[in-house]
């Protein structure tokens, strides 16, 4: 696919070949200054209000959709933490990482054979090893979940331990948890000195902090502790674990990508956002990167800095796409993750 001009927003269509990876600087952090995030108002009606009308303020169509959602494979962080979990499905699932979009819908795309991948494969600690050794050769990142995913809920020790483990078998990604107590009881110091030590644990891999937002009760309380997270020296801050009743929402997003741009305003430091958990459709992939261009700019929409945790997201772009190039619709099934 070449660089379009979208007719109905002036701006160039996007496409893997056109949008350039950032390569942004890791996040140092800072010292905890509450000065920052407290007495911050959210204000939920007009948050709701702002994500309501964002499908409506960018319409793109037909080759531009399709530039969009591409775009949107790119971002995807492609995973499987499920207790069921094989070397055999780690490897289907890295396979799918390397080519996710079937053969002849690159081919109607424009798109080269391997020229297009996912941003990242993510596992359990325990499947880092065959990850790694099915992603041998390529680019792809393995990302490993730790500090007991999902709950948090064991000895600061042990959850520091099993971050050095997943870095030692290979992975170059780290999602860590939160301890959701420190944050709803405001013991903003003490979750500063846990994601901190993280930090120092995942040595050279990048860390993606989870809020588990869907447990936090309030907005403000989201904001406060995505801004703890990243003076804290988190590369990402990320929505949810995909395991909580309420998973990424585009009002809770809103507010997570506030508190980014807040923190590089005052910091010059770009921070990642990944919104994961609940999403399904190829509609929810462009809602989402229509807040990342509208809040953040367009180097928001490159996988150093934005990525998706919603791999059965990837089977519906990859249903509309072939909607695109060939006029039908496949069956859901057949683009369903193995």
């Amino acid at each position: 696919m070449k660089t379009q001009t979208d007719s109905r927003s002036g701006e160039a269509a996007l496409v893997p070949t056109a949008v350039a990876r950032t390569g942004h600087v890791r996040n140092p952090g800072m010292a905890l200054d509450v000065a920052m995030f407290e007495g911050h108002h959210v204000n939920r009606a007009a948050t709701e209000r702002r994500t309501a009308t964002l499908a409506g303020r960018r319409s793109v169509k037909k080759d531009h959709q399709a530039a969009w959602l591409v775009n949107a494979v790119r971002c995807v962080d492609l995973t499987t933490l499920s207790g069921d979990d094989t070397a055999d499905r780690v490897k289907r699932l890295c396979a799918k990482a390397r080519r996710p979009l079937a053969p002849h819908i690159e081919a109607g795309l424009g798109i080269a054979p391997g020229a297009l991948h996912v941003g990242a494969v993510c596992v359990y600690p325990t499947m880092v090893p065959h990850a790694v050794k099915a992603l041998e050769g390529s680019t792809i990142p393995v990302a490993s979940v730790a500090t007991g995913f999902p709950a948090g809920l064991m000895p600061l020790p042990l959850r520091l331990e099993e971050i050095r483990w997943a870095v030692a078998q290979g992975a170059g990604e780290i999602d860590i948890v939160i301890n959701r107590e420190l944050a709803l009881t405001g013991n903003w110091q003490a979750l500063y000195d846990e994601i901190a030590a993280m930090r120092a644990a995942c040595g050279a891999a990048h860390m993606k902090a989870i809020l588990a937002t869907g447990e936090l009760e309030t907005l403000g309380t989201v904001y406060a502790a995505s801004m703890v997270a990243m003076q804290a020296g988190a590369d990402f801050i990320k929505t949810s674990t995909g395991k909580e009743s309420v998973n990424a929402t585009l009002p809770v997003s809103l507010v997570m990508v506030r508190a980014l741009r807040d923190y590089g305003a005052i910091t010059g430091q770009p921070i990642g956002f990944k919104p994961a958990g609940g999403m399904k459709q190829a509609k929810e992939a462009l809602a989402w990167q229509i807040l990342m261009k509208e809040e953040l700019g367009r180097d928001w929409l490159n996988p150093d800095l934005f990525r998706f945790g919603a791999s059965s997201m990837l089977g519906d772009i990859e249903r509309q796409l072939e909607h695109h190039v060939t006029g039908r619709y496949a069956a859901s099934s057949r683009h369903a993750l193995a």
